[in-house]
């Protein structure tokens, strides 16, 4: 029988520090063995730019007193990459999995990871792809594999969605960034996105796709279940604070398995 992934869409914007609270609640639960399935949160951040472990001092671009005029908070965290902006207009989802249950290779996750995001966009009638030796998921002019550096130099390939994920015992989370509507992308300018020089970050919007950031995340569900081979279930967001009390999630909030 395939893996349960419980995905649960937050309402509104969340702080970015509600949700990494969460995740990481989510995650000492998952690694105790006191929730029994894997965990999909799907939401908007307030605006908020986001350092990992591999970030440069180069790689934010605005002075902090604009960022602060922007309302946009900073946070340094122990997810893998670089810098990376999170606001309105952005799905993102954090994937709290037991990767013993799939491969316990980070590798195999991230680029599974891509494939889901790929999965997805297809979906939405847009031919996406991974690049060689880059993080994310991009649109565009691919290229053969010895032409992708040029390519992503040129802004030919443009990057829709970041990926930065954090392992502990075989339990992750952080995760993956969707660019949906175009509001994302003047914040982007603010910084070193990823840490790639001359990188053009783009959305579902700018690239002609049609749908708000509650479409997409239905998309964005059936992707990662194809990717990871997974049963879908609902999770409401009142079942999420039953999850953090333990002894798993009531199963009065939880859904209809897809």
């Amino acid at each position: 029988m395939r893996n349960a992934l419980l995905t649960c869409r937050l309402p509104g914007l969340v702080p970015y520090g509600q949700a990494l609270d969460l995740q990481r609640q989510l995650a000492r639960q998952r690694i105790d063995g006191e929730l029994q399935d894997d965990v999909l949160l799907l939401l908007e951040h307030e605006p908020v730019v986001t350092f990992g472990r591999g970030s440069r001092e180069d790689t934010v671009v605005a002075p902090g007193s604009l960022l602060a005029s922007r309302g946009i908070e900073t946070v340094e965290i122990e997810r893998g990459g670089d810098v990376t902006y999170h606001g309105p207009g952005q799905l993102v989802g954090y994937p709290i999995l037991d990767l013993r249950r799939y491969r316990t290779d980070l590798h195999w996750y991230v680029r599974t990871l891509e494939a889901a995001l790929i999965r997805t966009l297809a979906e939405l009638d847009l031919n996406a792809f991974s690049v060689p030796g880059l993080t994310g998921v991009w649109v565009g002019e691919k290229g053969s594999s010895e032409t992708m550096p040029l390519r992503v130099a040129e802004g030919a390939a443009r990057k829709i969605a970041s990926i930065g994920v954090h392992v502990s015992r075989w339990v992750t989370w952080h995760g993956v960034a969707l660019n949906v509507t175009r509001e994302p992308l003047d914040n982007f300018q603010l910084i070193v996105p990823c840490g790639i020089d001359g990188v053009r970050m783009t959305s579902l919007a700018s690239e002609g796709v049609t749908g708000d950031v509650e479409a997409v995340s239905a998309s964005v569900r059936r992707g990662f279940a194809e990717a990871f081979d997974a049963r879908i279930v609902d999770l409401a967001p009142e079942a999420i604070p039953a999850a953090l009390r333990g002894g798993g999630v009531s199963q009065a909030a939880v859904g209809t398995p897809r």
